[in-house]
């Protein structure tokens, strides 16, 4: 079968790759020069299977409240007269409920958990190197309250089977040795030896080479205008370069989906996310971490990719402005040189922002549409990494005409009609 993926970031990279080892034709397609040129390029590099969490949960609609007053509010909203985002805003203000957190919580943690089996098994596979460590991730509490919630939390985690620790001040210092000279900052936290950590962007363009090797074809620079449907099926694409065709068509372009779905008369409820990052190119014998790090009071994620180190964060509500703005990286600076002392002297600074694609319950939406040739892999939100391998495979199953390893009935379209 003939199969045009739409996107080439990670997500659709990772379709493209699964579709091709099903023995499909496969052309991917992307406005940039090169994959993962745009969300998958920096971002905070986490895949944080075990600690997927929905935004929108209960008490978030009083702290996000407070947090838009806050110096380093981890929210930023900029109001717009944008009816999309204003839908968006009160679709997810009706998941803040206990029992939509439960499910949508549930559902996230199966497609990452899913997704994290898919990668370690692509990894062995392809021996593809990417900045990977498999340390586990450090959740950072910075009060007491924080850290009583964790253990609160602890309960539902063991009821999920989900490994992982509470620690106190003691035991989070013996797990990060490099946190030390900080360890009056934090009360303590919670250590997930499961997850892992990696360049985005790297796994990306390796594995696009990879899957160049078995067939798949890359066209890039080519600018997706819009799908030309004919009844129940999209019978082409238009792009700057004429319409192309297909048997089957992938959707995987993360925040611009609902813009290329609008015209056919699809509704999808995925809103850009805009985020913020730094990269440090590290010193010799300078005092940086290990493991992934997640400082709950700011919201802010530090990575450390061989030798260099990304600090992540912030999430604004802004449309699809990507301007970068140099006073959202303070927070980012913060949070580094408060934890790590030094290690910024002297260094030198990458910047950059991306859209993340979020739907207003936060899992994904995969699978079909109202056109029987047209699939859907998007709307990742912060998890996009976390989630790509276990999408593009279930995706690809779809396709293929098999029945997904994960039944894609909870993450579908229909479920917000």
């Amino acid at each position: 079968m003939k199969v045009l993926v739409l996107g080439g970031g990670v997500i659709g990279v990772t379709s493209a790759w699964y579709l091709g080892s099903a023995g499909h034709e496969v052309t991917v397609i992307d406005r940039a020069s090169e994959p993962g040129m745009e969300t998958s390029f920096a971002n905070g590099g986490q895949i944080s299977w075990s600690s997927a969490t929905p935004w929108a949960a209960p008490g978030i609609p009083l702290t996000a409240l407070k947090w838009l007053f806050k110096p380093h509010s981890p929210l930023v909203l900029r109001p717009r007269l944008d009816p999309a985002m204003w839908s968006w805003l009160a679709r997810m203000l009706r998941n803040c409920t206990e029992s939509r957190f439960v499910r949508n919580r549930e559902r996230m943690l199966r497609l990452a958990r899913y997704s994290h089996e898919c990668l370690v098994e692509l990894r062995n596979e392809t021996g593809v190197e990417y900045d990977q460590s498999t340390r586990g991730l450090l959740m950072l509490f910075r009060g007491e309250k924080a850290l009583e919630e964790s253990r609160a939390d602890a309960k539902r985690l063991e009821q999920l089977g989900v490994p992982f620790q509470v620690l106190d001040r003691a035991g989070v210092v013996a797990r990060e040795r490099a946190l030390q000279p900080a360890a009056a900052k934090f009360a303590g936290g919670m250590y997930f030896p499961s997850d892992e950590a990696g360049d985005c962007r790297k796994f990306t363009v390796a594995l696009a080479r990879r899957a160049q090797e078995k067939g798949v074809r890359f066209v890039q620079s080519v600018t997706i205008e819009r799908f030309v449907a004919d009844g129940d099926r999209v019978a082409g694409v238009l792009t700057s370069q004429g319409e192309l065709t297909a048997d089957s068509y992938v959707l995987a372009c993360g925040s611009y989906s609902p813009l290329l779905l609008r015209p056919i008369g699809i509704r999808l409820p995925v809103y850009p996310v805009k985020g913020y990052s730094l990269t440090v190119a590290l010193r010799d014998g300078i005092n940086a971490p290990q493991l992934t790090l997640s400082d709950e009071a700011y919201k802010v994620v530090l990575t450390r990719l061989g030798d260099r180190l990304r600090v992540a964060g912030t999430a604004e509500l802004a449309g699809y402005d990507l301007a970068l703005r140099p006073f959202r990286f303070a927070t980012l600076e913060h949070v580094m040189r408060d934890l790590f002392p030094g290690v910024a002297d002297g260094a030198r600074f990458e910047y950059w922002c991306g859209l993340r694609p979020m739907t207003p319950d936060n899992p994904p939406v995969l699978g079909p549409t109202r056109y029987k040739n047209l699939v859907l892999n998007t709307g990742h939100g912060t998890l996009g990494w976390t989630m790509a391998c276990g999408s593009g495979k279930a995706v690809a199953s779809l396709i293929s005409g098999r029945a997904p390893d994960i039944a894609l009935q909870d993450y579908a379209l229909a479920r917000f009609q």
